[in-house]
């Protein structure tokens, strides 16, 4: 049966793709077949295949071959790096579940594990009434929470991780991710995470190091989600 987790983040820009790739490396050295998705992208640019997203492109290079199709990595591309609700409505494209899962499945089908990265922080909106936490809640996907370390980054841990278990989500656990080399009393903020949030960390992901070299700071076996 296909393992699936979804990865949330305390905010936009925090390093959620980087901390998927690291993780799809982690896993991939397991001895699993394992593949990215990103649901939703806005801030697409244009090519002659279509709009592609970074992100998911970054995503979609991490997995194992053979690779799906760009479509079912990031099924609801759009251009403008806007909240998806406002890139949405100004592309006339109402974002949905059910396209969304279908590409979901379509991966389950041909991979042993779906690292799915969510768009924003937990409590973005994608369209009326529907958020990117309805993704990991509409298919039961476990979570991963991954804290951008940077000041300010202890209460949005804090608060976001509330916010996973009061959705009814799992949290299997957080990863650190080193995303301000200046950050001052980084080992105390560290601490104080550990201590603070009820849940394992996975890791402490260092700036500037490839997901291919810090896939060894996470254990991917410990993941058996």
């Amino acid at each position: 049966m296909t393992r699936a987790l979804f990865i949330a983040g305390t905010d936009t820009g925090i390093g959620k793709t980087h901390a998927a790739c690291t993780l799809i490396h982690a896993l991939r050295a397991t001895g699993r077949s394992v593949c990215g998705m990103k649901p939703v992208a806005s801030g697409c640019e244009q090519t002659a295949q279509g709009l592609r997203n970074d992100d998911a492109l970054a995503l979609l290079a991490a997995g194992s071959e053979p690779s799906p199709a760009y479509e079912q990595v990031n099924p609801v591309a759009l251009r403008e790096p806007l909240s998806p609700h406002l890139a949405a409505a100004h592309a006339g494209v109402t974002i949905a579940l059910p396209p969304l899962h279908t590409a979901f499945r379509a991966l389950c089908n041909s991979y042993d594990t779906v690292v799915v990265e969510g768009v924003g922080g937990w409590r973005v909106p994608l369209a009326a009434g529907l958020f990117a936490s309805d993704i990991a809640k509409a298919w039961t996907l476990p979570v991963v929470l991954v804290v951008g370390l940077r000041l300010g980054c202890l209460s949005h841990a804090l608060l976001t991780a509330q916010a996973i278990a009061a959705d009814g989500c799992r949290l299997l656990g957080w990863i650190g991710n080193r995303v301000d080399p200046q950050m001052a009393a980084v080992e105390e903020n560290i601490d104080t995470l550990r201590t603070l949030l009820p849940i394992p960390c996975l890791g402490i992901l260092p700036y500037g190091v490839s997901p291919e070299n810090a896939a060894r700071l996470l254990d991917g076996v410990a993941l058996d989600v």
